[in-house]
């Protein structure tokens, strides 16, 4: 461990996993390629993308992306990866550390996503029920999503939104863009106008036969 207290993961050389301080938790995350080399054989891993540049000797992007094969159970899916990801199971119990914990494993549906109903049901009214049972969910299968600084290609362009008075209304029903949806959620609270002084006191009320009388409400 060097002066500044950087953490060197297992099974990496040492420099190679930056960016977590003494005395801080932060998950270090691999800095690959792609999915399949940062679970395998990543350039290094770093907490900050600061850090994950200087790895990449470049500028990289954060990502969650499925690797490996799919399970049909999820015990089926812990039994894969052993030590790799939480397990709660009786007999079985094993907890990541802190700075490894960017592996999940996530239910996801097989094969294509099915097609949204173009028109809302009609109700039936048999047997009691006003609608109709609904439809069986889809199949599913359980993957292993790793996170991880993805280092960008060169001449890889970089897709910035636009601002969100300049961007174009999204049809109804159409699905809604993931960035768009987090650039929203960091967009600071605004009114649409600035609130204008109070004409009257928090304790006076005007008389509902004369509005234009303010009386003291004690």
């Amino acid at each position: 461990m060097s002066g500044r207290g950087d953490y060197a993961a297992p099974g990496l050389p040492p420099g190679a996993a930056i960016g977590q301080t003494a005395g801080m938790n932060g998950v270090l995350y691999p800095v690959a390629a792609s999915a399949q080399q940062a679970l395998s054989a990543p350039l290094g891993r770093a907490a900050r993308q600061a850090d994950a540049q200087r790895l990449a000797a470049g500028e990289v992007a954060f990502v969650s992306e499925p690797v490996g094969p799919a399970f049909a159970t999820r015990d089926a899916a812990l039994d894969a990866f052993p030590g790799r990801v939480d397990d709660e199971r009786p007999g079985h119990s094993s907890t990541v550390s802190p700075e490894d914990r960017f592996l999940g494993l996530r239910e996801v549906i097989a094969g294509p996503a099915p097609r949204r109903r173009s028109a809302p049901i009609k109700p039936s009214y048999q047997d009691g029920r006003r609608w109709p049972l609904p439809a069986p969910p889809p199949p599913t299968v359980w993957r292993l999503s790793v996170s991880y600084w993805r280092v960008r290609q060169a001449g890889e362009a970089v897709l910035e939104p636009p601002p969100i008075d300049q961007q174009p209304r999204r049809r109804a029903g159409s699905p809604a863009d993931p960035r768009e949806l987090r650039r929203r959620l960091d967009e600071p609270l605004q009114a649409i106008k600035p609130q204008q002084a109070l004409d009257i006191g928090l304790f006076e009320f005007r008389l509902p036969d004369a509005p234009h009388i303010v009386m003291p409400d004690e």
